[in-house]
């Protein structure tokens, strides 16, 4: 295996970690600082006030996300790793 063939398919791997983790770290610091904002206005400092509604918002984005990730997955390894496995 060449290295520009090695490089590109790391770097087509790190794009697709990307792609997939974009939509899960997005609702975590959008909510985090939503909640941040509500705590500092109305100064309540509940430590569960923090964390239940991020994991909330992150397991619904999380399910209607999933075929997104999963179809992007199938195809990176269906068109790129695959071929590379068997030689094609």
């Amino acid at each position: 295996m060449h290295d520009a063939i090695f490089f590109d398919t790391l770097r087509q791997g790190l794009w697709i970690a990307v792609m997939i983790a974009a939509p899960l770290l997005s609702v975590a610091l959008i909510a985090g600082v939503a909640i941040g904002l509500f705590q500092a206005l109305t100064s309540v400092q509940e430590m569960t006030l923090t964390f239940v509604p991020k994991v909330g918002a992150m397991l619904i984005v999380f399910w209607v996300s999933m075929s997104f990730m999963s179809s992007t997955l199938v195809d990176f390894f269906r068109s790129t790793l695959v071929p590379m496995i068997a030689g094609f």
